[in-house]
């Protein structure tokens, strides 16, 4: 696991953490550079999704631990902002909820926060990785590779909104994924529906902000109300983590929520 650090240590700190399979730079690189006139930015590269590092992930509580160690480390345990990207949401609720730092400000993307016992998700993760890992590393045919690029030749918003969504998820880059092992993308996809972020939850000193993707349904809705106890829903007539495509805008709405002057 590595943590890559831009900007001025004199401003507000802000984590980011990347979604299911993400590379960090083609999660957050088009972000980073509007960031950083407002805050001290940081980025979490998993372990295994590193390309600098030989490692290999072994779950969600195991990653947490070291992302606690190093923010105890680094910034004397404190975060002013953290922004999850779908599973990075996952990842900023364990860290508010375990209390062993503190964060001022967690975003949550339009994180679906699916949770499953066990046995479900070792199903979930069977059926998904001979989908997924081809897609990401490019090893193989892909299946959904092929369904997604039949959706983006269809020329309309929908198309539009697949295409960056892929890019950022680091599809259609020239990058070469392989580093990324299977055991890598099978632990994260799969202990990220079984690990448990606790229910109502709440701190004190921390504001809790949900990025709602109404697009993405209600039932998410009901997920955050049941799984945060008094949340700063933002509403958004958007798709699955939408906003964060639009560097703009996601930057203005992060500083709205974390900052009184932005």
């Amino acid at each position: 696991m590595k943590i890559y650090e831009f900007g001025d240590t004199g401003k507000p700190s802000i984590m980011l953490f990347p979604g299911t399979c993400c590379y960090w730079k083609t999660n957050f690189g088009h972000v980073l550079e509007k960031l950083q006139e407002h805050f001290y930015t940081l980025v979490v590269s998993y372990s295994g999704f590193d390309d600098t590092e030989k490692s290999t992930f072994l779950s969600e509580l195991d990653e947490v631990e070291k992302i606690e160690t190093y923010i105890k480390k680094r910034l004397n345990g404190k975060l002013y902002a953290a922004y999850g990207c779908s599973l990075g949401g996952s990842f900023v609720s364990l860290l508010v909820s375990r209390q062993n730092i503190h964060i001022t400000h967690a975003i949550i993307g339009s994180s679906d926060m699916d949770q499953a016992p066990k046995w479900l998700a070792k199903l979930e993760t069977a059926i998904m990785m001979p989908l997924l890992y081809p897609l990401i590393t490019g090893k193989g045919g892909s299946l959904l590779k092929k369904v997604f690029e039949k959706k983006m030749n269809q020329r309309n918003d929908s198309s539009d909104y697949m295409k960056k969504f892929m890019d950022m998820m680091g599809v259609n880059s020239d990058m070469d994924f392989s580093f990324i092992s299977k055991e890598s993308m099978k632990n994260q996809f799969c202990t990220d529906l079984y690990t448990k972020v606790g229910e109502h939850i709440q701190v004190p000193g921390t504001t809790i902000h949900v990025f709602y993707a109404k697009k993405m349904g209600v039932k998410y809705l009901q997920r955050y109300q049941k799984y945060f106890a008094n949340p700063d829903i933002c509403e958004y007539d958007l798709q699955h983590e939408e906003l964060l495509l639009d560097a703009d805008r996601w930057v203005q709405e992060v500083c709205r929520v974390t900052l009184s002057t932005c």
